[in-house]
């Protein structure tokens, strides 16, 4: 929140303790820019994607999810439902 924007190849990872509904659920407030959202199970697999709009109030998985990754807007059309992710420890 309150950035000016984000760069193209960046994005952030949440991580809730288990899968939920509602403990994934993310808001636009003060957004100045529209993000890709994705929604993963705890298997890391694509349950869920939206291009998020800035100031909407609320954005909830279709079901349950772990993890929500934001990324640039125009990162969209990169993942499909059912795909599942890689997360590598790149340090």
């Amino acid at each position: 929140m309150f950035s000016r924007q984000i760069p193209v190849d960046y994005g952030i990872i949440l991580v809730e303790y288990k899968e939920s509904k509602i403990n994934t659920s993310i808001h636009m407030l003060f957004m100045n820019f529209d993000l890709s959202v994705l929604w993963l199970n705890k298997d890391l697999v694509v349950v869920d994607k939206v291009l998020a709009k800035r100031w909407v109030p609320i954005y909830l998985p279709k079901t349950r999810a772990q993890y929500v990754v934001e990324l640039h807007s125009n990162q969209i059309a990169n993942f499909s439902i059912g795909d599942q992710l890689l997360l590598l420890d790149l340090q």
